[in-house]
This record gives structure tokens, sequence and C-alpha cells, in this order.
């Protein structure tokens, strides 16, 4: 019977994923009513936590890019990379990996590939290695940035924070590794491909003036719009940096009385309160107006994140609590024995769910109930989740694909070999191997 219901869990899985949007959340609720009502399964827990602090995370994001706080960045970031064109595959990912850190979402990534796109050409750099870096780059990003949803749900109350782990925990391991992994990810790239002067399809367009440059007429921004731009980044990062003390110094987080016993505030909470607080301040001090805040790019694509974290999540708990006797029977000693087996699981599901928060909400309660892995080697695996570069069909795979008008980046002959899967395999492996290699220190 428990193949016959994981077949529903996949079907569902695959069949989201390929209407995309919110269609994960709509048919993994649909795999979850099949469940239920048909094979008698007790519904499991819902992420609740974790879409709440989504909510959270991206209205105050939202209202960062309706006050102009977002393209500020980018226009930071532009600055930075034209300073330096010659270490473009090195810099574009580093910056793709800050601002995906601070805002929590890989979306931010769209801004700024067209400007390393265009700066590589330029350089005569060959775009396919910046741009196949920094995507890898902004997904390992998630698995250490303090407000990404993934983190969120790693430290839930049922996850590692039920183990004592806290969000310094997690940084301490996760960002030196993600970094590590990216920047070696980076020095391999660097010799893919042959030069853009040699490149056949790239000689092919300069030949036929497919690729002369469209002349923009960029509007200068007035300094009262600029004010209030950099007025709303300050307020973001002040809530990013307020969260990373609260999740890093413990004595910080209020503490309540309950039951005869001393409890600490759940950072899930703290997040939730943060961001919120984060979003009115930007909306009240840099005059935002709060009708266009839930119309732009970053509140639509949070809001179909919860949506498919909602259907999807909750049927990969309610099909693992249903089946647990036969997981604690049948896989419980092997993943023990070889605790690499479990961040597979998890690079395979994540490829499966295109979401780092839902595989974590997915597999991680298995984990720490049932097969009850250590918890330092969950924060070791941790960057495993970050699998969704396998198939070339998420959306900043395809804009990379799109944004790079010399048509080396590309998806091969055979779909799997893309100009993503050398990258994204080297960062996911070196991330979790620095990772194991941090925790035989704590």
């Amino acid at each position: 019977m428990i193949y016959i219901e994981l077949l529903v869990v996949l079907a569902a899985i695959f069949i989201g994923a390929r209407v995309g949007g919110i269609g994960l959340g709509i048919f993994g609720m649909i795999g979850l009513g099949i469940l239920v009502f048909g094979f008698g399964l007790k519904p499991g827990e819902t992420p609740t936590d974790v879409m709440l602090i989504i909510v959270a995370v991206i209205t105050a994001a939202a209202a960062l890019q309706e006050a102009g706080g977002l393209d500020y960045l980018v226009k930071v970031a532009e600055k930075i990379l034209r300073k330096n064109p010659a270490m473009i595959t090195f810099l574009a990912p580093i910056v793709c990996y800050i601002f995906t850190f601070f805002s929590g979402t890989g979306h931010v990534a769209y801004s700024l590939l067209p400007i390393i796109s265009e700066i590589a050409t330029d350089s005569k750099v060959r775009p396919e290695r910046p741009l196949s870096i920094s995507v890898i780059a902004s997904q390992q990003a998630i698995t250490a940035s303090p407000i990404s949803a993934a983190t969120a749900a790693l430290l839930s109350a049922e996850l590692l924070g039920s183990k004592g782990i806290t969000l310094g925990n997690i940084l301490m391991v996760c960002v030196p590794a993600t970094l590590i992994g990216v920047i070696v990810g980076a020095i391999v790239v660097s010799f893919i491909g042959i030069p853009l002067e040699k490149d056949p399809e790239y000689l092919r367009r300069l030949k036929e003036g497919l690729l002369k440059k469209e002349e923009k007429s960029a509007a200068e921004i007035n300094e009262k719009d600029q004010q209030r731009a950099k007025t709303s980044v300050i307020i973001f990062l002040i809530a990013v940096v307020s969260i990373m003390l609260f999740g890093s110094i413990d004595i910080l987080r209020p503490s309540f009385m309950i039951g005869g016993k001393i409890q600490k505030m759940e950072m899930t909470h703290i997040i939730e309160i943060i961001m919120m607080t984060a979003a009115g301040l930007i909306l009240v001090f840099s005059r935002v107006n709060v009708n266009k805040v839930i119309k732009g790019s970053v509140f639509l694509a949070g809001m179909q994140a919860v949506i498919a974290i909602f259907g999807i999540a909750w049927l990969g708990n309610t099909f693992f609590e249903g089946n647990k006797i036969f997981f604690e029977n049948n896989i419980k000693g092997i993943v023990t024995d070889y605790p690499f087996l479990f961040a597979i699981a998890l690079f395979v599901m994540s490829i499966l769910l295109f979401s780092q928060a839902s595989t974590v909400r997915t597999l991680y309660p298995t984990a720490v109930t049932t097969l009850n892995l250590p918890a330092l080697s969950l924060i070791a695996m941790f960057p495993a989740v970050n699998g969704y570069f396998f198939i070339p069909n998420y959306p900043t795979v395809v804009a990379a694909i799109n944004f790079d008008r010399t048509g080396t980046t590309r998806i091969g002959k055979y779909v799997l070999n893309h100009s993503f899967q050398i990258p994204g395999f080297v960062a996911t492996i070196v991330a979790i191997a620095v990772g194991f290699f941090i925790i035989m220190f704590m």
C-alpha cells in the first residue's frame, strides 16, 4: 500500500511542477485528499509557521521593492561589477549571494542577471561562466540566509529547534560552507567552455547583427525618490541584522514563565514580528503606496510560494507520518550508518519540489523524529536542498539563458547537459563537505 501512496505523492509533485506557479500547492492538496479520503491516512501537521514567515518576509521585501530599495541595491551592485569587469565570474556570484542572503529570496537575482550578462559580453568574458554560477549562488545563499523560509523551517520548534539548535549554529556552518562552495564553483566554471571570441554560436549571432545593443533612455531618479529608496534599504537591513542577533545571542530573546518553566520566545515568532514591523516602517517613512505593494513581482512570487508549501509540504508530512513505522523498520538503520544517503534524498526531493523550504518540511521531520539523525549532521546536509538546478526549468535558470544574448548559456542536446549542471553539483557537494568538516569542531 505504501508504494501506491508514494506513487500518489510523486504524481502530485510531478503534475504540480509541470503546471507551475500555484499548481504545486493545488495538486499537492489534491494528493493529500486522496491519501486522507482514499487511503485513510491521518493528516499531518500543516506548515503554518513556515507559511507565516514567508508572508512576513515577502511583505517587507515587497514594500522594499515598491519604495525603490531593490532598484537602488541593484545600481550599487552594477557599479561594483563595472569597476572590475575582468573579475565578473567571481564578483557576480558573490554579489548575487549577498543580495539573496539579506533578502531571503533568490528571485532578487532577476534584477542582476541582465547586468551580469551585459558586463561579461562587453568584457569578452564568456557570459555562461558568471551567469551559471550566479544562479547557483542565489540558490546556495537561501540555505545560509537568516530570514529565508528554508532556514526558518529548519529552525522551527518541531525540527532542529527541538534539538537545542539556534540560528547561530546554522549560520556558523552554512554561511562559510555555501560561500566556499560558490567560490569553488566559480573557479571551476572559469575553465568551462571555449573563449567567447571562438564560440560558433556567438560568432553567428555577431555576424547576423543580433548582438547590437539597444539604446536605453534611463530617466534620472530624483533626489526625493532616492532618499525614499535609501531609507527603505536601511530599515530592511536593520531588521535582518536584528534577526541575526536574536537568533545568535540567546539571552536577547524574550522569555516567559509557562507552566512553572521559563521558555524562550521562538525564532519563528521573532522573525514574523520583526519583518512585519519593518514593512510597516517602510510604508510610513518611505511613503509607499500600500496598494502597489501587493502588485509587485516580489509579493506575487512570495504568495505563490506560500500556496505551494501549503499543499506540497502538508502532503509530504501526511505521507511520512502515516508510514512512520515502515521508515523506522526499513530505512532508519541504513540512513543512520550512511548519513550521506539522506543528503541524496534531500537533493532528489528538491528537484521534484522546486523549493528548499518545501523539501525541509517534507523530509526533515522524518530525520528528526524517526531516524534520529544528529542535529549537526542535518545542518551540514542542509545545502543538499538546492537541487532544483538539475532540471533546467526553474525561473532563474530560464531567465539566465534568455538574458545571455551571445547564446553561450544554454540547454544541451540531451536537456540535462546544460550550463548550470557542473557549477550546481560542485557548489552543493563542496558546501556539504565543508559543512561536515566544520561540525567536527563544534
